[in-house]
């Protein structure tokens, strides 16, 4: 049950970006514009929270404030609460209307950084089962390399395949459609189970193969078939998040929870406030050196950020599976912790993301455009506020601004040569679905 419980949360989240992003033209674009920015708040900025919190915690716990943890395993709780899922904040958004590029980042970083979380913890994890390799910083880096990157290359893998099969096989006639659906279907599954036959995260796997899919195999399928899987994978997305939640509210009252150590809660909150500002502005700051003035991120949309990022399935799940990982009764006051924490988030900060937004100006602001009208031509930020830092010229911004070059031409290399390669999509219809986007926004 704990396992399922796992996974059919990663997985109700992995539906969503399939839906939003293949199925949603106005947030598409946002997506993908943005996905530099999004993959270093999900993966630079979850490793920032995660060795932030871990460090506090453990200095709370040397300083007597709250209940003391080993280091490995303050790490650990570490990386299964910077695990956000800002479903009520993203509902809100959506709901008063606000700039799409917030939107994508809010739901970029709270998908991809799941996948961080996860590698993260099963890297911990398996540090403190082998005490020896914990004092080989190598292979603490192996670990999680072994993991994460093992894991996304299954997946990428996966969902080139798919793309090519979908392109080449010819099954988008009418008596194979429905051949063509079960394969779109089965393929993400496949994944999942080649990572966790070769000993990676499945979850990390399956996530890539979306992305891939979505951008690739999706668009080989025929126009019915493209409407089932849609239809489908929302259903699905609705079933899996709603077990999910109905899983935490049954757990909530019926484990049995620690709550002797409310230190350990309270401080735990505040550490990873603490935590999260570190991920969200550092993370902006090495962004914004690389971006041009009008594609800036805004201080505004920053703090936005560091509001959204609450806890929520991830977390509690991984803080289940904390409870047999952990022993002496050390993984029962992580997942009470845990539990309160994602209660709190979702109550606290849910309930005031609405009076959050009109505070940041966020919504209703005339320099920014609503959700589906904010996203220009140039897929990227209105001028912010402020003035960009004069100071230039250093050696990190010049090498952050190679990257983005190499980010740049790589954006290229995928438009000229891998998306013919393996997409069926030829530059009529691509200009269609420009010429659509422009009229709807």
């Amino acid at each position: 049950m704990i396992y399922y419980a796992l996974h059919s949360s990663s997985f109700a989240w992995l539906i969503s970006l399939l839906i939003v992003t293949s199925f949603c033209p106005l947030l598409q674009k946002p997506f993908f514009s943005n996905f530099g920015a999004i993959v270093t708040f999900a993966i630079l900025g979850t490793f920032i929270a995660s060795v932030v919190t871990g460090v506090l915690v453990y200095l709370g716990g040397r300083m007597y404030l709250m209940y003391g943890l080993p280091f490995v395993e303050c790490l650990m709780f570490g990386a299964l609460i910077s695990a956000t899922d800002p479903v009520t904040v993203l509902s809100i958004f959506q709901e008063l209307g606000t700039d799409t590029n917030l939107y994508a980042l809010v739901f970029g970083e709270s998908v991809l950084n799941d996948a961080m979380a996860i590698s993260l913890y099963r890297t911990m994890s398996i540090v403190r089962k082998h005490a020896s390799s914990a004092q080989n910083f190598f292979m603490v880096i192996f670990r999680f390399l072994e993991t994460f990157v093992g894991s996304m290359s299954a997946g990428v893998g996966v969902g080139f395949v798919s793309a090519l099969l979908f392109k080449y096989a010819g099954l988008d006639v009418d008596n194979l459609q429905n051949l063509e659906c079960c394969l779109f279907v089965l393929f993400p599954y496949f994944s999942y189970m080649l990572a966790e036959g070769l000993g990676l995260s499945g979850i990390v796997s399956i996530l890539f193969t979306a992305i891939v899919m979505k951008h690739y195999s999706y668009s080989n399928l025929s126009e019915n078939s493209q409407q089932f899987v849609s239809d489908f994978f929302h259903l699905i997305s609705s079933l899996a998040e709603t077990f999910t939640f109905i899983y935490m509210g049954f757990d909530i009252a019926m484990e049995k929870h620690s709550w002797s150590h409310l230190g350990f809660i309270f401080f735990s909150i505040l550490f990873i406030v603490v935590a999260r500002a570190a991920n969200v502005f550092s993370c902006a700051y090495l962004v914004n050196l690389v971006r041009p003035v009008h594609r800036q991120i805004p201080l505004k949309h920053q703090k936005a950020l560091w509001y959204s990022g609450l806890r929520g399935a991830m977390a509690f799940a991984l803080a289940l599976q904390s409870v047999h990982d952990l022993p002496e009764g050390r993984g029962q006051i992580i997942f009470t912790a845990t539990t309160a924490i994602v209660v709190l988030s979702v109550l606290l900060i849910g309930g005031s993301t609405g009076t959050m937004l009109e505070a940041l100006h966020v919504v209703g602001d005339s320099h920014d455009g609503h959700l589906g009208e904010s996203f220009d031509v140039n897929n990227g930020y209105v001028a912010p506020s402020f003035k960009k830092d004069g100071t230039s010229g250093n050696g990190i911004k010049m090498k952050l601004k190679e990257f983005h070059k190499r980010t740049s031409s790589f954006t290229a290399l995928d438009r000229n040569y891998l998306t013919p390669f393996f997409t069926s999509q030829n530059e009529d219809d691509e200009e269609e679905e420009e010429a659509l986007l422009d009229e709807r926004i």
